[in-house]
């Protein structure tokens, strides 16, 4: 087995490309669900994604994507695993975005890509935050990411229908169950049912916003009426105001709107993973 670190930001989408076309054939991600996604990102713009499998060691500050599947956090549960689990196929996201220096990106993804509140929150953590510890850190970051939240006004489409327009706390085209570190943000989606489940939370005031954070973390935010949850395989969305909407791609940022999101179905092999289990 040999092992490669990454040394700069993408890195990992180099050492997955070079890796495959090098005759690789399985793949261990030790690291968190933005590692996983730049190792996604390196095999699926490369028109490699059938040709390795991907095992999963969760070692990162997020880890939700591991947490849908059902996967351990300890690591020494987790290395048993990758020895004794299952086969499994799993959709993928594509996103096409606005980045910083106001050019269009591509980037893809395992388990969400979302903006506004989650896109502060991720800002906030990989700033300054991570010391408190994953879970703690983006309790505080979402407490700061309300505080500040300018409550951008936006349209958004699934599947050419429009499904809102005006001011949201956030939206997010989920693969994956949870987001910042065990939010149960969308707790009706399947990785592997080859549709996204799309949240949208409606702005309301920051005191509400504060209130029913806690509700985020057992998914009983779904039933609250500033809430809905549409299915579909393509998102769109535009701001309709000059305000900020930050993205948050599998707990990496940069960039903004408009954005356009694909779900790829069946696009990545894993392996080591446990047997497969349905939400009730």
């Amino acid at each position: 087995m040999e092992i490669e670190r990454t040394r700069a930001p993408r890195d990992a989408a180099r050492i997955a490309r070079e890796a495959v076309r090098a005759g690789v054939k399985r793949l261990i991600v030790g690291g968190g669900d933005g590692t996983l996604s730049e190792v996604v990102t390196g095999l699926l713009a490369a028109g490699l994604g059938d040709e390795a499998e991907i095992g999963i060691l969760p070692l990162g500050s997020g880890c939700d994507f591991a947490r849908t599947l059902g996967m351990p956090l300890a690591p020494e549960e987790a290395i048993e695993l990758l020895a004794s689990g299952s086969r499994r196929r799993v959709d993928a996201g594509r996103i096409v975005h606005m980045c910083s220096q106001g050019r269009e990106q591509t980037r893809y993804f395992l388990n969400e890509a979302s903006f506004g509140l989650s896109g502060l929150i991720v800002e906030t953590v990989n700033r300054r935050a991570k010391h408190f510890g994953p879970r703690l850190a983006f309790a505080l970051g979402s407490l700061a990411a309300i505080a500040r939240h300018p409550r951008p006004n936006v349209v958004v489409r699934v599947d050419d229908r429009e499904v809102h327009a005006g001011p949201v706390a956030l939206v997010l085209a989920a693969n994956g169950r949870f987001c910042g570190a065990g939010m149960k943000v969308a707790p009706g989606a399947e990785c592997d049912d080859g549709l996204f489940d799309v949240v949208i939370i409606k702005a309301i005031s920051r005191p509400r916003l504060w209130l029913n954070l806690p509700s985020l973390y057992a998914g009983g935010h779904i039933d609250h009426p500033a809430v809905s949850v549409h299915r579909g395989v393509r998102v769109e969305s535009v701001v309709r105001e000059p305000v900020p909407a930050l993205l948050d791609v599998d707990g990496e940022g940069g960039g903004g709107l408009p954005v356009r999101v694909e779900l790829l179905p069946r696009a990545i092999r894993l392996f080591g993973v446990p047997v497969r289990r349905r939400v009730v």
